[in-house]
């Protein structure tokens, strides 16, 4: 049984019209922390597959270390930031640009071999829910790569000690931080990982030297090297303010096949949906998704 609550319509964390891209990682002073990811992607991923879907792809950051795949789908409930993404990558039929909420996705069960979520987990307010879409989406033996923020690390287990911060970095229940912002402890989120179908292959631990002391005085290549290192300590402990797990989809997706080879299905109430755009009309409920610019809209409210 979840120990956590369950929300029937959990908030979304936003980022339309957000300069995040820019401000967050071109000005933002994190070469180190970008490529550190890449080195964990580059080590996690597998070589080659046919459909991968990038859960909060944002601006299309990671996108091109997705190379190995045919094709790759960047959902995002921002549509501003797929715009930029799109911008970014291209019209190349290899992308499509979905935006949709992540607690109802837009799929048909099992059409995806392989999904990441990198930075995105900590802003789900009901992880667990966000999990099993994930897991429905895809089919059995899919890869999928998994990061989020560790409430565990060291700089968090220090304050702690020192009374610098109420909660324990020990218990297991989420923090969060800042609204719609939060820490995972590592055993809950495995925990999460198998309760909704998955089977964790190997963790890594990222962005260990995230102080600004070593970024100004420890050159980059040099700081990536290291972090590389530290990381494969991951299934053994994980101390780092990031923790990248590479879990496998078991068994068979919770619900039933949509019928016909549809990709895309309603997501307000589950009907396959014929990709079939400048309007796309679900036949079950009556609802209609945009799909304008090369952008499927798919976001439902209420």
């Amino acid at each position: 049984m979840d120990r956590y609550p369950r929300m029937q319509t959990p908030p979304v964390c936003n980022y339309e019209g957000s300069d995040y891209q820019t401000s967050f990682w071109e000005e933002g002073n994190r070469a180190y922390e970008d490529a550190a990811e890449g080195v964990a992607l580059g080590r996690l991923l597998p070589k080659q597959g046919r459909r991968l879907l990038e859960l909060g792809a944002g601006a299309g950051r990671n996108t091109p270390r997705y190379h190995g795949f045919e094709q790759v789908v960047l959902l995002d409930y921002s549509r501003t930031q797929l715009e930029q993404a799109r911008e970014r990558l291209g019209s190349s039929m290899r992308y499509r640009f979905v935006a949709a909420d992540i607690y109802r996705l837009p799929f048909a069960p099992g059409v995806f071999d392989g999904a990441t979520m990198i930075r995105t987990l900590h802003h789900m307010a009901d992880a667990r829910k966000a999990l099993d879409q994930v897991r429905q989406a895809l089919q059995p033996g899919a890869v999928f790569i998994l990061e989020f923020a560790n409430k565990q690390n060291l700089k968090s287990i220090l304050r702690y000690a020192l009374r610098k911060q109420p909660w324990s970095p020990f218990s297991p229940e989420p923090v969060e931080f800042a609204p719609l912002n939060f820490d995972f402890h590592p055993g809950t989120v495995r925990t999460w990982l198998k309760l909704s179908g998955f089977a964790v292959e190997r963790q890594l631990t990222v962005s260990h030297f995230r102080i600004g002391w070593f970024k100004r005085h420890v050159p980059l290549k040099l700081l990536v090297w290291m972090d590389s290192l530290a990381s494969l300590t991951g299934d053994a402990w994980q101390l780092s303010p990031s923790v990248f797990v590479r879990a496998r989809a078991v068994g068979i997706p919770k619900a039933e096949s949509t019928e016909g080879e549809a990709f895309f299905r309603c997501p307000a109430c589950g009907t396959g949906l014929e990709d079939s755009p400048p309007l796309i009309t679900c036949a079950g409920c009556g609802r209609s998704y945009p799909a304008e610019n090369g952008i499927y809209d798919f976001r439902v409210s209420g």
